[in-house]
């Protein structure tokens, strides 16, 4: 059975066993979370979908891993002015573990 939950201002299709790198929530490994914000359930002719969700719908995760993703630099430059600003960016994730979709 495959769910679409919404999270971090993005969709994902997910399936039980499933594991992700969400935007960073809060909870610490080995923490079970649940996701509230489903917006279908089911595959084929079995399937539901919200307006825009599903009530009573949800999808239980386990967190695996909260981290940092690989730096990105951002570099700025007007050329013959002498402006020059180099700056980074290290995005924080959670991986997480779809372990159960009731809907």
């Amino acid at each position: 059975m495959h769910a679409v939950i919404k999270t971090g201002g993005k969709q994902y299709r997910v399936k039980s066993g499933d594991v992700l790198k969400i935007e960073k929530l809060d909870g610490s490994e080995g923490d079970q979370i649940v996701f509230e914000h489903v917006l279908s359930v089911g595959e084929g002719e079995d399937l539901k979908v919200g307006a825009p969700t599903i009530d009573g719908a949800k999808v239980k995760a386990d967190i695996l891993e909260q981290g940092r993703l690989r730096k990105v630099i951002v570099f700025k430059k007007r050329r013959r002015k002498g402006y020059q600003v180099k700056r980074g960016h290290r995005q924080h994730f959670t991986r997480v573990k779809i372990t159960d979709i009731e809907g």
